[in-house]
């Protein structure tokens, strides 16, 4: 007996679900943005434009940081700690897809127990399908249906730190770098353009016998960011000592987020960022759809794989592909 396919519920059911807050009713939409289905995709885009309106209103956080670093952990008690104030927090774990198989972990749910147990609380875990800055291609999406759904504060945790992850600094009001006091973070072997872009650095795990130590890195990096041009006139990136685990700092970080806000919202230039993120986020849907496109083409399709055999065999230079490439895009218009 064949299985009987189960149709997406009608877009007012998504639209009204979401906007009153039901965690079922968002995964599903959740689920629907990511899926990769013509059908779906199309839905996706009423539903996202009919919820556009109510979108705009939350704090949005990016934080990165080596693996081991404690982001999970420190997620975890901050949120609780946004969630003990009165607000309600979304968590979006992009986790690493595995190049290979395309299986991810998915795992940060277990990680972050307390959240995943506080109503106020929603997480979603999400591969991150090896694109480019560790963050899902729908993860903009997705942080506007948690917005939608009247989120105070909505945090981006990304995979890891390297020169891709600038990417969710497009998306994100305020980018925290989570790093190590002696763990493989010196300043020879931090990303510079990761530090160039960050709001704030916190040293994680100062606790213990590690406290003299996180207090002599963040010393170090209070002098390397004096000689850094700040991204904004308005603010001076600081560098704190925290302790996700024992909960320390952590309400020095959320005063720092706070400060930064009333800082840029003075100046219009958390306007203005957000502005530029919407702009960048229609290029990048562009890319994609080109992209798509081109996947799509026959002519293109019943030539790809002899023009990647000769790019790979230095038989033709890329430029030159690229050109036969859309000459044929064009040939099929």
């Amino acid at each position: 007996m064949q299985p009987v396919a189960v149709s997406p519920p009608p877009i007012d059911a998504y639209i009204e679900g979401v906007r009153a807050g039901d965690r079922a009713m968002l995964a599903r939409a959740i689920t629907l943005v990511e899926s990769t289905k013509p059908a779906h995709s199309a839905m996706a885009q009423k539903l996202l434009q009919a919820l556009l309106p109510h979108t705009g209103g939350a704090m949005r956080l990016g934080v990165t940081g080596v693996p081991g670093v404690g982001k999970s952990t420190t997620i975890d008690m901050f949120g609780m700690n946004i969630v003990n104030a009165g607000l309600s927090v979304a968590v979006l774990a992009v986790d690493p897809t595995s190049k290979r198989t395309g299986g991810s972990i998915l795992g940060d749910k277990t990680r972050m127990s307390q959240l995943a147990q506080e109503p106020r609380a929603f997480i979603r875990p999400s591969p991150s399908s090896c694109t480019l800055g560790g963050v899902t291609r729908k993860t903009r999406e997705t942080m506007a249906l948690c917005e939608a759904a009247g989120f105070d504060v909505i945090i981006v945790e990304t995979v890891g730190v390297g020169q891709s992850e600038i990417a969710v600094a497009d998306m994100v009001d305020f980018f925290l770098v989570l790093l190590l006091a002696g763990g493989g973070d010196d300043l020879q072997g931090i990303k510079k353009g990761i530090i160039e872009i960050a709001d704030m650095i916190a040293i994680n795990k100062a606790d213990g016998d590690n406290v003299l130590r996180a207090e002599r890195a963040a010393a170090d990096y209070r002098g390397a960011m004096q000689i850094l041009t700040p991204s904004s006139p308005a603010w001076t990136p600081p560098v704190i000592t925290i302790s996700g685990r024992e909960n320390k700092g952590l309400d020095k970080l959320w005063e720092q987020i706070l400060a930064h806000r009333k800082a840029l919202g003075e100046t219009g230039e958390l306007a203005e960022r957000r502005q530029r993120q919407a702009v960048a986020w229609m290029h990048d849907m562009l890319s994609n759809r080109i992209m798509e496109m081109v996947h799509a083409n026959p002519r293109v399709a019943a030539r790809m794989a002899g023009i990647e055999d000769d790019v790979r065999q230095g038989r033709l230079l890329p430029t030159l592909a690229v050109d036969e490439i859309m000459s044929l895009i064009g040939a099929g218009v």
